[in-house]
Protein backbone atom coordinates (compact mmCIF):
# COMPACT_ATOMS: atom_id res chain seq x y z
CA UNK A 1 0.00 0.00 0.00
CA UNK A 2 1.01 3.61 -1.00
CA UNK A 3 0.62 6.53 1.44
CA UNK A 4 -3.49 7.10 0.16
CA UNK A 5 -3.76 3.19 0.11
CA UNK A 6 -3.10 2.18 -2.86
CA UNK A 7 -2.52 -1.55 -3.83
CA UNK A 8 -0.96 -2.95 -7.13
CA UNK A 9 -4.03 -4.52 -8.12
CA UNK A 10 -5.46 -4.29 -11.30
CA UNK A 11 -8.13 -1.38 -11.81
CA UNK A 12 -9.43 0.46 -14.26
CA UNK A 13 -9.47 3.46 -11.67
CA UNK A 14 -7.34 6.92 -13.09
CA UNK A 15 -5.53 7.43 -10.02
CA UNK A 16 -4.96 3.75 -9.41
CA UNK A 17 -3.67 3.31 -13.39
CA UNK A 18 -1.69 6.32 -12.82
CA UNK A 19 -0.51 4.82 -9.50
CA UNK A 20 -0.45 8.97 -7.87
CA UNK A 21 -3.00 11.25 -6.27
CA UNK A 22 -2.59 14.90 -5.35
CA UNK A 23 -2.62 16.62 -1.93
CA UNK A 24 -5.17 18.97 -3.66
CA UNK A 25 -7.57 15.90 -3.94
CA UNK A 26 -7.08 15.45 0.04
CA UNK A 27 -7.06 18.27 1.59
CA UNK A 28 -9.65 21.05 1.18
CA UNK A 29 -7.61 24.11 3.01
CA UNK A 30 -5.49 23.67 -0.25
CA UNK A 31 -8.17 24.36 -3.30
CA UNK A 32 -10.73 26.70 -0.59
CA UNK A 33 -8.78 29.58 -1.29
CA UNK A 34 -9.55 29.45 -4.98
CA UNK A 35 -11.03 32.85 -6.95
CA UNK A 36 -12.98 30.94 -9.72
CA UNK A 37 -13.70 34.56 -11.39
CA UNK A 38 -9.91 35.27 -11.10
CA UNK A 39 -8.86 31.63 -12.15
CA UNK A 40 -10.44 31.58 -15.76
CA UNK A 41 -9.60 33.68 -18.78
CA UNK A 42 -11.51 36.96 -19.75
CA UNK A 43 -12.98 35.79 -15.69
CA UNK A 44 -15.75 34.30 -17.89
CA UNK A 45 -16.64 31.56 -15.88
CA UNK A 46 -19.83 30.28 -18.31
CA UNK A 47 -18.12 26.94 -18.46
CA UNK A 48 -17.46 26.38 -15.21
CA UNK A 49 -21.28 25.89 -14.86
CA UNK A 50 -21.13 22.71 -16.50
CA UNK A 51 -18.87 21.41 -13.71
CA UNK A 52 -21.22 19.60 -10.59
CA UNK A 53 -19.81 17.37 -8.39
CA UNK A 54 -20.54 13.58 -9.39
CA UNK A 55 -19.76 10.44 -7.47
CA UNK A 56 -17.45 7.61 -8.79
CA UNK A 57 -16.91 4.30 -6.83
CA UNK A 58 -18.87 6.14 -4.18
CA UNK A 59 -16.98 8.61 -3.94
CA UNK A 60 -17.42 12.28 -4.17
CA UNK A 61 -15.78 13.35 -7.97
CA UNK A 62 -15.51 16.05 -10.65
CA UNK A 63 -15.24 14.83 -14.34
CA UNK A 64 -11.92 16.24 -16.06
CA UNK A 65 -13.01 16.20 -19.39
CA UNK A 66 -9.55 17.36 -20.80
CA UNK A 67 -8.33 13.73 -19.27
CA UNK A 68 -11.32 11.62 -19.62
CA UNK A 69 -11.19 10.99 -15.67
CA UNK A 70 -12.23 11.42 -12.57
CA UNK A 71 -10.62 12.99 -10.28
CA UNK A 72 -12.01 11.75 -6.43
CA UNK A 73 -12.10 14.26 -3.91
CA UNK A 74 -10.73 12.76 -0.77
CA UNK A 75 -11.87 14.94 1.94
CA UNK A 76 -15.31 16.27 3.60
CA UNK A 77 -17.27 18.47 1.53
CA UNK A 78 -19.67 21.30 3.53
CA UNK A 79 -23.01 20.60 2.46
CA UNK A 80 -24.47 23.56 0.10
CA UNK A 81 -21.00 23.84 -1.23
CA UNK A 82 -20.41 20.60 -3.40
CA UNK A 83 -20.70 22.32 -6.90
CA UNK A 84 -18.11 24.99 -5.86
CA UNK A 85 -15.70 22.66 -4.72
CA UNK A 86 -15.58 20.30 -7.72
CA UNK A 87 -15.24 23.41 -9.31
CA UNK A 88 -12.03 24.46 -7.44
CA UNK A 89 -10.80 21.12 -7.53
CA UNK A 90 -10.86 20.85 -11.08
CA UNK A 91 -9.24 24.34 -11.41
CA UNK A 92 -6.38 23.24 -8.77
CA UNK A 93 -5.88 20.08 -11.22
CA UNK A 94 -5.47 22.10 -14.34
CA UNK A 95 -3.57 24.76 -12.98
CA UNK A 96 -0.98 22.73 -11.57
CA UNK A 97 -0.12 21.04 -14.52
CA UNK A 98 -1.08 17.57 -13.29
CA UNK A 99 -2.53 15.09 -15.19
CA UNK A 100 -3.54 11.49 -14.96
CA UNK A 101 -3.77 11.18 -19.02
CA UNK A 102 0.02 12.29 -19.23
CA UNK A 103 1.01 9.11 -16.49
CA UNK A 104 -0.79 6.65 -18.52
CA UNK A 105 0.39 7.68 -21.56
CA UNK A 106 3.92 7.32 -20.23
CA UNK A 107 3.26 3.65 -19.29
CA UNK A 108 1.01 2.61 -21.72
CA UNK A 109 1.85 3.92 -25.15
CA UNK A 110 2.07 1.06 -27.01
CA UNK A 111 4.12 3.18 -30.19
CA UNK A 112 6.59 5.57 -30.20
CA UNK A 113 4.57 9.62 -30.17
CA UNK A 114 5.51 12.95 -28.87
CA UNK A 115 4.54 12.59 -25.28
CA UNK A 116 2.77 16.38 -25.26
CA UNK A 117 1.44 15.84 -28.48
CA UNK A 118 2.55 16.43 -32.30
CA UNK A 119 2.29 20.71 -31.95
CA UNK A 120 4.95 20.30 -29.19
CA UNK A 121 7.99 20.61 -30.70
CA UNK A 122 10.99 19.50 -28.92
CA UNK A 123 8.54 17.14 -26.57
CA UNK A 124 10.07 14.26 -25.51
CA UNK A 125 8.80 10.62 -26.85
CA UNK A 126 7.05 7.84 -25.30
CA UNK A 127 6.18 4.68 -25.98
CA UNK A 128 9.65 3.19 -27.28
CA UNK A 129 9.91 0.50 -25.40
CA UNK A 130 6.26 -1.05 -24.69
CA UNK A 131 5.13 -4.38 -23.53
CA UNK A 132 2.19 -6.04 -22.82
CA UNK A 133 0.90 -6.08 -19.35
CA UNK A 134 1.07 -9.69 -17.49
CA UNK A 135 -1.45 -10.41 -15.21
CA UNK A 136 -0.91 -12.75 -12.22
CA UNK A 137 -2.43 -16.48 -12.92
CA UNK A 138 -4.05 -15.50 -15.96
CA UNK A 139 -4.96 -18.98 -17.35
CA UNK A 140 -5.10 -21.21 -14.44
CA UNK A 141 -7.74 -22.37 -13.05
Amino acid sequence: MTEYGFTNSPSIDAEALAGETYPYLHDITLVDGVDLNAATPGEDINWLEDIELLSEDGVPAVFDRYTNAFLKIHFEIPPGREDEIARKVLITHLRSGNCYGLSLKRRHSKFRQPELGPWAHGSPTVGDDWTPPTMDDWGTA
